[in-house]
């Protein structure tokens, strides 16, 4: 994997889990750098919305950066990991009494959900992933059922715009894609070798955007 050439900024908006994808990122052959101003942003090649944290000060971190948030949706590719995926969404149900929402940015349609009553929350370990709709490149190679890692209590539902999906007491999304813009609902730092394949996958996209 070449990509050292290909420099990713992790948006730091107060979750954790951020060394992990910065470790991953090097190791798979990128420079990435952990961001607090999103000004700095632009000078970079591909943006990482990481997520170990609550949806709520997430969302209020970007809606306060909003302006630099759709430039960037605009005009980088994307990777949202877990509550980065889930920031995505039109609207979430953490944090919320019955019946109400939070807002997402809107990029992918539908809500994020909590897990249902008769399965453990927070979902913690390892899960498949079953493709729904080939072509996406951020899974180019990794086979169908492959297995990956989780940590989460609310998921996505199902959308025209999932690429994959896995069940958890529901089926939910684990890979979404629109554009330049991708989500994995697991955490591909955590998820070994086809986790780094996603990765590299990722990073050789964004090298390929460089050459348009």
């Amino acid at each position: 994997m070449s990509g050292g050439e290909v420099s990713v900024a992790i948006i730091n908006y107060g979750v954790g889990n951020l060394l992990s994808i910065y470790t991953a990122f090097k190791r798979a052959g990128a420079s990435p750098r952990i961001l607090e101003d999103f000004r700095e942003a632009y000078e970079l090649d591909a943006i990482i919305f990481p997520g170990v944290g609550a949806f709520k000060p997430a969302i209020r971190k970007l809606q306060e950066n909003r302006d630099h948030v759709f430039r960037l949706l605009e005009e980088k590719p994307i990777l949202g990991i877990c509550l980065g995926m889930q920031l995505l969404y039109e609207r979430s149900e953490e944090g919320c009494p019955p019946g109400e929402y939070l807002h997402g940015l809107g990029i992918f349609h539908g809500d994020v959900r909590r897990f249902p009553a008769s399965v453990k929350v927070p979902q913690m370990g390892w899960n498949t992933l079953r493709i729904v709709r080939s072509g996406c490149p951020l899974l180019h190679g990794v086979p169908d059922g492959a297995y990956v890692y989780y940590a989460n209590s609310y998921a996505p539902g199902l959308s025209e715009d999932a690429v994959a999906v896995t069940e958890y007491g529901v089926k939910f999304t684990a890979v979404v894609q629109r554009g330049m813009i991708f989500g994995t609902q697991f955490h591909p730092e955590k998820s070994g070798r086809w986790g780094l394949k996603i990765i590299e996958n990722f990073i050789r996209f964004v090298e390929d955007e460089k050459r348009r």
